[in-house]
C-alpha cells in the first residue's frame, strides 16, 4: 500500500514538473515569436498583458523605475542603466551599443523587452526593460493643422518575492546607485570646462587629454607622495566631513615661478582622481552674482582652478582705483568686479556647501602678494611650493624624454642646476631640441645652463652694484641733510 502511495506521489510530481516545463517552454517560445514577428505596438501590449495576468497568481512585488521624474531625468533610472550593463549575460539576445562623439568608451545597455537576472545577498531579482507610448500633450497649429506627438517612455520593472521588500528597498537599490556612481566615474572621459561665452551661468566642455601623471611630474618624490596621500585621504572622508559639520572640499595653493609645472600638477591630480576640471577666469566675470551662478553649476567630484589669483585681485584693485580717479565710467567697478569677500564666501561660506567632493586650486607666481585672508587653513589647506628644477626632477625629465637613467654628463649638469635657477619647462625644451640624439640633447642643455649661470652672475653683480649705489645715495642725502640742518642752526644763532 505504501509503495502504491509513493508511486502515486512520484507520478504526480512528475506530472507537475512536466507541466511546469511545458508552460515555461511555451512562454519562452511565445516570447520569441512576439519579439521576432509582432510589431512594436502589439508586442508591448501583449507582453504587458501577460505580465499582468501572471501577477495575479504570484507572490512577487514589482518596482517600476521610469526614465523621467516629471520633466527631469530620474537618477535611479540612469544608475540602473549603468549597473545592468555589467550584468548582461550571454543569454541576452538584444543589447544596445553606442559611442557619443569625442568619448573614449562604448555605452552598453539593454534593449526594451529584454530581461536580466541579478542576485543580491541570496535574493533573486529580475529586471525587465519595458516601454510604452504616451501622448506628448503638445499640439502644433502650424498651417491650421493640429496634431499630437507620441513618445516612447521607457521604464525598468524590478520583480522579486514580497518577503524581500525591505532588503530591496533599503539595501539593494542604494547598492545599485552607489555601484553605478563608481562605474560612471571609472569609464568617463575627463573634461575641461570653461565658462560659456554665450551663457555666463553655464560651462562649455572639451575632452581633457593631458597626459601628466604623478609618475612623470618633475617634482621631488616626497612632495608627490604627500600630495597623493592627502588626495586619497580626502576622497575617503565623506562621513568625517559631515560629522564635523564641514563642506566636503579641499583647498590647494600652488605657488612658484612660471614654468615650474603648476598646470601639469593640476592635470596629474585630475587624472589621479578621475575628476573633471573647471577653469575659472575671474576677470571675465561681471560681479559676485555671476560667480555664484557658475560655481553652483559645477558638478561634484571636480577640480575648480583659479590661475594667477594674485594678478586677478591686483587687476580688480587697479580697476577700482581708476574708477575712483574718474578714468572709468561710473559704476564700472560694481558691474565688473568680483570682490574678495565674494570669493571667500564661496571658499568657506554658505555657498561652499553647494556640492560635494570638490577640490579648489589657486595658482600664483607671487605668494607674498596674496591677501592673508586667502591663506588661512580652511581656504587653502595645502600649500605646494613649485621650485626650480632639482637634480631629482632633472633625472626624471631625462628618463622621460631620452629614456636615459645614467650618463657621464648627468653629474656635470646637476652641478650647473644648483646655480642656474631654471624651470623644469626650460630643461624639457632643451631636451626636446636634441631630438633622439642623446649627445646633442646634453650638449644643448649644458650650453644653455652655462649661459644661464653667467646671466645670473651678471644680474647678481648688477643688483649688488645698484644696492651699493643706493646706499651711497642714501648716505650722501643723509650727510647733505645734516649739513643743511647745521646751516639752519647757525643762521638761527646769528
Amino acid at each position: 500500500m505504501a509503495d502504491a502511495s509513493s508511486e502515486y506521489r512520484a507520478a504526480t510530481m512528475k506530472a507537475v514538473f512536466s507541466a511546469a516545463a511545458s508552460v515555461t517552454t511555451s512562454v519562452v517560445l511565445a516570447r520569441t515569436v512576439v519579439n521576432d514577428f509582432l510589431p512594436c505596438e502589439f508586442r508591448e501590449y501583449f507582453l504587458s498583458s501577460v505580465r499582468g495576468f501572471f501577477s495575479w497568481f504570484s507572490s512577487e512585488v514589482t518596482v517600476v523605475i521610469e526614465e523621467f521624474d516629471g520633466l527631469v531625468n530620474n537618477q535611479i533610472y540612469e544608475a540602473v542603466q549603468i549597473y545592468l550593463a555589467t550584468k548582461i549575460s550571454r543569454s541576452t539576445r538584444r543589447i544596445r551599443v553606442s559611442k557619443p562623439e569625442k568619448e573614449n568608451n562604448f555605452n552598453v545597455s539593454m534593449e526594451p523587452n529584454e530581461e536580466v537576472i541579478d542576485v543580491f545577498d541570496g535574493v533573486k531579482l529580475r529586471w525587465f526593460l519595458a516601454s510604452r507610448r504616451v501622448e506628448s500633450g503638445y499640439k502644433s497649429n502650424h498651417r491650421m493643422n493640429s496634431r499630437s506627438y507620441q513618445l516612447d517612455v521607457r521604464f525598468y520593472e524590478l520583480s522579486f518575492h514580497s518577503k524581500h521588500r525591505n532588503t530591496v528597498i533599503n539595501s539593494y537599490l542604494p547598492y545599485v546607485v552607489e555601484t553605478a556612481k563608481y562605474l560612471r566615474q571609472e569609464k568617463k572621459t575627463l573634461k575641461l570646462f570653461t565658462p560659456s561665452m554665450e551663457h555666463m551661468h553655464a560651462w562649455t566642455p572639451v575632452n581633457l587629454d593631458h597626459p601628466a601623471t604623478f609618475e612623470t611630474l618633475a617634482l621631488e618624490a616626497e612632495v608627490k607622495r604627500t600630495i597623493m596621500e592627502d588626495l586619497e585621504r580626502f576622497v575617503k572622508r565623506k562621513d568625517y566631513y559631515r560629522r564635523v559639520g564641514k563642506a566636503w572640499k579641499r583647498g590647494y595653493l600652488l605657488y612658484g615661478p612660471p614654468g615650474t609645472g603648476k598646470s601639469s600638477l593640476v592635470a596629474a591630480m585630475a587624472n589621479y582622481l578621475n575628476f573633471d576640471i573647471y577653469d575659472l577666469e575671474l576677470t571675465e566675470l561681471r560681479g559676485n552674482s555671476e560667480l555664484r551662478r557658475l560655481l553652483v553649476a559645477t558638478a561634484n567630484r571636480s577640480i575648480l582652478v583659479v590661475e594667477d589669483i594674485d594678478c586677478t585681485i591686483d587687476l580688480q584693485d587697479r580697476a577700482a582705483a581708476a574708477a575712483e580717479a574718474g578714468q572709468l565710467a561710473p559704476g564700472f567697478e560694481q558691474e565688473r568686479q568680483v570682490t574678495l569677500s565674494g570669493l571667500l564666501n564661496f571658499i568657506d561660506g554658505l555657498w561652499s556647501s553647494c556640492g560635494d567632493e570638490r577640490i579648489i586650486i589657486f595658482t600664483t607666481n607671487h605668494k607674498e602678494k596674496l591677501d592673508r585672508a586667502l591663506l588661512r587653513p580652511g581656504r587653502m589647506d595645502v600649500h605646494v611650493h613649485m621650485s626650480y628644477c632639482t637634480p631629482y626632477g632633472f633625472r626624471l625629465l631625462v628618463a622621460n624624454y631620452l629614456g636615459v637613467k645614467d650618463h657621464p654628463s648627468l653629474a656635470e649638469i646637476e652641478g650647473l642646476l644648483a646655480t642656474a635657477e631654471v624651470t623644469p619647462a626650460e630643461v624639457a625644451e632643451q631636451l626636446l631640441k636634441g631630438g633622439d640624439e642623446q649627445e646633442d640633447a646634453f650638449r644643448n642643455l649644458t650650453g644653455f645652463l652655462e649661459a644661464k649661470v653667467k646671466e645670473n652672475e651678471e644680474q647678481k653683480a648688477e643688483r649688488i652694484k645698484q644696492e651699493e649705489e643706493e646706499r651711497e645715495k642714501k648716505k650722501k642725502n643723509k650727510e647733505e641733510g645734516k649739513k643743511n640742518d647745521k646751516t639752519d642752526d647757525d643762521e638761527k644763532d646769528n
